[in-house]
């Protein structure tokens, strides 16, 4: 009698921890939400979406705001769906992380004006305006040579766009194979110090990207970084020791942007 109980109160457990577990899935599958931003599918839960109280998506959720369904029945809001990564990342994360390079801070901050997040907006503004005070910022350029192997070249830049561009157009060639810029030579993002030329008798070279010209002398260098420059807008303001008649041979070169 008693091993009979025991069965049917296992039985009834199991039942009853089923039908919980079965409600807690679906609890949680109600809990994701699918949207359809301008074509872009995203995938997040109801509390994301919530975070902020009378904000656009708060409101969609919780019914004070109509919005469209897609075919697949799918909330649809007619926006731009690559940057909408970037306010689903800010209400995951509470702070705006953008990535290197970002460059579209006013297409970003319309958007967060139309969900209406006023931290993000502000927070996508105050960058904005930091970086358009940066490019205000004069860019200065110091080209050095030493003329001694020990020491050798050195490129100096405030903008490490400028130190990149010129590591962009040097590559080491190893038995037949591209090996990129040589790090050992790469100081900062600002500064390029070439302390000893790579010789060739090893194999190993120096070639100028694009135009598969070998790089045989300091000079080399130095003219390319010179031609680059003057390319990226930079203006000569001294230079020093230009006795023998050629920039290229002066100790100390100094531009400015």
């Amino acid at each position: 009698m008693e091993r009979k109980i025991n069965k049917r109160e296992k039985e009834c457990e199991e039942k009853h921890s089923n039908s919980e577990g079965s409600e807690q899935d679906k609890d949680y599958k109600t809990s994701l939400i699918t949207l359809n931003v301008g074509g872009y599918l995203y995938i997040t839960q109801k509390q994301t979406l919530t975070k902020y109280p009378d904000s656009f998506l708060e409101g969609i959720i919780n019914g004070k705001i109509m919005c469209p369904f897609d075919a697949d029945g799918h909330y649809f809001i007619d926006r731009d769906g690559l940057l909408f990564r970037h306010i689903l990342n800010f209400l995951r994360n509470g702070e705006l992380l953008l990535p290197e390079g970002f460059r579209e801070n006013q297409l970003l901050a319309q958007e967060a004006d139309f969900f209406q997040l006023k931290v993000l907006s502000d927070a996508v503004k105050s960058r904005w305006e930091k970086e358009q005070l940066a490019s205000r910022e004069t860019t200065f350029l110091e080209i050095t040579d030493s003329h001694d192997r020990s020491q050798g070249l050195r490129i100096f830049c405030n903008a490490p766009d400028f130190i990149a561009k010129i590591k962009s157009r040097i590559v080491l060639v190893s038995k037949s194979r591209l090996d990129g810029f040589p790090e050992e030579f790469s100081i900062s993002s600002n500064i390029i110090q070439f302390k000893y030329f790579i010789k060739s008798e090893n194999g190993t070279r120096l070639v100028l990207k694009e135009d598969n010209t070998f790089v045989c002398t300091l000079e080399t260098l130095k003219f390319e970084a010179i031609m680059t420059a003057l390319k990226c807008g930079f203006r000569l303001l001294t230079s020093l020791d230009c006795s023998k008649g050629s920039i290229v041979h002066s100790d100390a070169l100094h531009f400015i942007k």
